[in-house]
C-alpha cells in the first residue's frame, strides 16, 4: 500500500518498538492492497455460507411442520425479510464502529477528542456488543469468547457432511466413518487457509459459484417439470402442481402446534444467516464504506429470490403427500421423483455434501478472524499466542524461490485456525456417544440459537437503545443510515424474542421436531444454550474479578492502531494498514483501571 512519508514513519516505529529486545508488544499486520476483498468476494462469502444443507434439506421439514404449503412458503418469504433486516442492522454497525481520531503525527486513540472517523475491524458483532454494553469491563467479551470460541464452528454441518458422502457412496452408515469424514473436512478447510490465504479466497469463490449455478439448476428442473416435462419419471410436474398450488387448499389445515412454528422458523433463519460472514473480516475488505453495503444487500436479495423459486421449484415437482409421508430431505424426495431413478438421490447427496464443505471453507476463514480479535483483548490463556498473524507457508516458499521487492508476505492468523479446529474437533468428541443424527441437530440448533438469535437479539435492541438515548449523536454520525430507520432493528430484535421463548414450547407428538421423531428433548437446545451464556459469565467472574484480586493486580490492554489513507490519497477512506497489541499487568495503586 503506497504511504505518505509521515505514515511511513510511524509504521516504522512501530515495527522497531515490536521488534526491539525484550518487547512485548505484538504487531498484526492488516492485508496489503492488493490482497484486499473485493465486492465478488464478499459476495462470494455470503453466498458459500447461506447455500448449503438448509435450502436443500429444511424445506421438506417446514412444510411437515406446518402441513401447509402456504404457510410453509409465507415463512421462506419472511426469513428472507428477516435476513435482509439483520444485514441493515450489521451494516448500520459495521461501517459506524469502532470510531478512531486520526491525529496529525498518526497515532490513533478510540472516543478521544475532535472528529471521529469509523474505520472498519473485522469481529463483527464482538465489536458492536462490546460498543454498545460497554460496563463492567471485559463482561461482554468474555461471555460472547466463550459462545463464539466454543460454538463458532459448523461442526454439526461437518457431521452432515459425513452422512451425506456416505449416502452418495452407497455405503452402509457408519458414525465412525462419518465422524472421520467430519474431522477430515475440518482439517482441511484449517489447512487451506493456514497454508495459503489466497489460495483459501479463490477455492470460497469458486465454491460459491459452483453452488449458485447448481441451485439455479434446481430451479429450472422445478419449473420444467411444471411445465409437463418427461426427465425420467413420467410428467409427475402438472399434478404436483395442482396438487400443491390450488388456492383452496394451500392453507387448508394446517397445523395449531405453536412449538413446531417457532423451531420452522429457527430453522429457515438459520438457512438466511451467511450474512453476517464478511463482517467478520471487515478490516480485511477493500474500501467498504463506497462498495460493502451495495455487495452485500445485493447478495441479499439474490439469495432470497433463490430461495424462494428453488421451494417454488420443489413444489411443483413434488406433491405434499409425498413430502409428508417421507422422512428424507426435500432435494432428495426430488430429484427422486423427478427421475425416478437410484442414482439421482446419490447423485443430489453429493452435492448436498460439496455445499456443505462450502459452508466449512467460508466458516473457518472468516471464524477465525473473529477468535483472533478475541485474543486481542487479553482474555484467553496464552492471548498474545492466538492473536498473532504468521506468515503462510505459500509466501514463504514463494518467496524462498521467487524473490519479490515487497518486505510484506502474506498472512494468516495461524494460531487463531487451530484454535476453531481444536474446539470443532472437541464438539466432535463430545457428540460421539450419540447417533450422528442427533449430533447433527443439537449443533446446528445449539449454534443457531446462540449466536444467531441470542446474539442478533443483544445486537439488534443494543441498536434500538442507541437510537433512543444517543438520538442525534448516534443517528447523525452514521457510515451506513438503513432505509426505515429502527424499523429493520424492530423486526431482528422482536423476532429473536420470540425465538428466544419459542423453542421452550414443547411442540406436538406428530411434529418433525418432536422427542419420537428427534430423540432429542425439545428443552435441550436452549437451557445449554443459556447454559453457555453463564458459562461466559463465570468465565468472566473468574478473569476479572477473582484472578486480579488473587494477584493484586489489573490487566492493562493496549491496542494501538495505525490508521492511513487507503492508496496514501487524500480522499482515500481510513483504514487500519496495522495494530500493535500488548498486555501486562498492573499493581493496583497505579491507577490502572481493571
Amino acid at each position: 500500500m503506497p504511504l505518505t512519508a509521515a505514515d511511513q514513519r510511524r509504521v516504522d516505529e512501530a515495527e522497531a518498538e515490536a521488534e526491539a529486545a525484550g518487547s512485548t508488544k505484538l504487531l498484526v499486520r492488516s492485508p496489503d492492497d492488493t490482497e484486499k476483498l473485493g465486492s465478488v468476494t464478499v459476495m462470494c462469502l455470503i453466498l458459500n455460507r447461506t447455500i448449503g444443507s438448509g435450502i436443500y434439506v429444511t424445506p421438506a421439514i417446514v412444510l411437515r411442520a406446518t402441513n401447509s404449503v402456504g404457510i410453509s412458503l409465507l415463512l421462506w418469504t419472511f426469513g428472507a425479510v428477516f435476513g435482509l433486516c439483520g444485514l441493515l442492522v450489521w451494516l448500520e454497525l459495521g461501517l459506524s464502529i469502532p470510531k478512531f481520531q486520526p491525529q496529525e503525527e498518526g497515532a490513533a486513540s478510540i472516543d478521544g477528542d475532535g472528529p471521529l472517523e469509523n474505520v472498519p475491524r473485522s469481529g463483527g458483532e464482538k465489536n458492536y456488543l462490546e460498543y454498545i454494553y460497554k460496563d463492567p469491563r471485559f463482561q461482554t467479551t468474555c461471555m460472547y469468547g466463550v459462545l463464539f470460541i466454543v460454538l463458532g464452528n459448523l461442526t454439526g454441518n461437518a457431521i452432515a457432511m459425513g452422512q451425506y458422502i456416505m449416502q452418495a457412496a452407497g455405503a452402509p452408515d457408519s458414525p465412525e466413518a462419518v465422524r472421520g469424514i467430519a474431522v477430515a473436512a475440518l482439517t482441511g478447510a484449517c489447512l487451506i487457509h493456514g497454508i495459503w490465504r489466497h489460495g483459501g479466497i479463490i477455492l470460497n469463490n469458486v465454491l460459491a459459484i459452483i453452488k449458485v449455478v447448481t441451485l439455479m439448476a434446481v430451479i429450472v428442473i422445478g419449473f420444467a417439470a411444471a411445465g409437463g416435462a418427461n426427465l425420467g419419471n413420467g410428467p409427475v410436474g402438472k399434478a404436483s402442481v395442482k396438487a400443491n398450488f390450488d388456492t383452496n387448499k394451500s392453507f387448508v389445515r394446517p397445523s395449531d402446534d405453536a412449538g413446531s412454528y417457532a423451531r420452522s422458523i429457527v430453522y429457515v433463519v438459520y438457512s438466511y444467516g451467511g450474512f453476517k460472514q464478511p463482517f467478520y473480516v471487515l478490516s480485511e475488505v477493500s474500501r467498504p464504506k463506497k462498495r460493502f453495503a451495495k455487495a452485500t444487500i445485493a447478495t441479499m436479495i439474490l439469495i432470497a429470490v433463490l430461495f424462494i423459486l428453488a421451494n417454488v421449484a420443489y413444489l411443483c415437482a413434488v406433491p405434499k403427500e409425498l413430502i409428508l409421508g417421507n422422512d428424507l430431505d426435500m432435494a432428495n424426495i426430488f430429484f427422486e421423483n423427478v427421475f425416478g431413478n437410484e442414482i439421482a438421490p446419490r447423485v443430489m447427496s453429493a452435492i448436498i455434501a460439496f455445499s456443505i464443505f462450502g459452508n466449512i471453507v467460508v466458516m473457518t476463514f472468516t471464524a477465525s478472524r473473529v477468535k483472533q480479535e478475541i485474543a486481542k483483548e487479553g482474555i484467553l490463556p496464552f492471548s498474545l499466542f492466538f492473536a498473532r498473524s504468521t506468515t503462510t507457508p505459500y509466501a514463504w516458499f514463494k518467496q524462498r524461490f521467487w524473490p519479490s521487492r515487497s518486505k510484506i508476505l502474506e498472512q494468516s492468523p495461524a494460531t487463531a485456525l487451530l484454535l476453531h479446529w481444536f474446539f470443532a474437533v472437541i464438539l466432535v468428541a463430545a457428540t460421539s456417544s450419540t447417533s450422528t443424527s442427533i449430533a447433527y441437530l443439537v449443533l446446528v440448533l445449539l449454534y443457531c440459537y446462540t449466536l444467531t438469535v441470542i446474539v442478533g437479539f443483544f445486537v439488534a435492541a443494543g441498536v434500538l437503545y442507541l437510537r433512543y438515548t444517543k438520538r442525534r449523536e448516534w443517528t447523525d454520525n452514521l457510515g451506513f443510515k438503513p432505509w426505515g430507520g429502527p424499523t429493520a432493528a424492530i423486526i431482528y430484535s422482536c423476532t429473536c424474542a420470540f425465538m428466544i421463548v419459542g423453542v421452550f414450547i414443547a411442540p406436538g407428538e406428530e411434529s418433525p421436531f418432536s422427542y419420537k421423531a428427534t430423540g432429542v428433548q425439545h428443552y435441550i437446545v436452549p437451557v445449554v444454550g443459556l447454559g453457555m451464556l453463564l458459562l461466559g459469565y463465570a468465565y468472566y467472574l473468574v478473569f476479572a474479578k477473582l484472578i486480579p484480586r488473587w494477584r493484586k493486580e489489573v490487566l492493562v490492554v493496549e491496542r494501538e492502531p495505525i490508521i492511513v489513507r487507503q492508496g496514501g490519497r487524500q480522499d482515500g477512506e481510513w483504514v487500519q494498514i496495522l495494530e500493535v497489541v500488548e498486555f501486562w499487568w498492573a499493581a493496583r495503586q497505579s491507577g490502572k483501571e481493571a
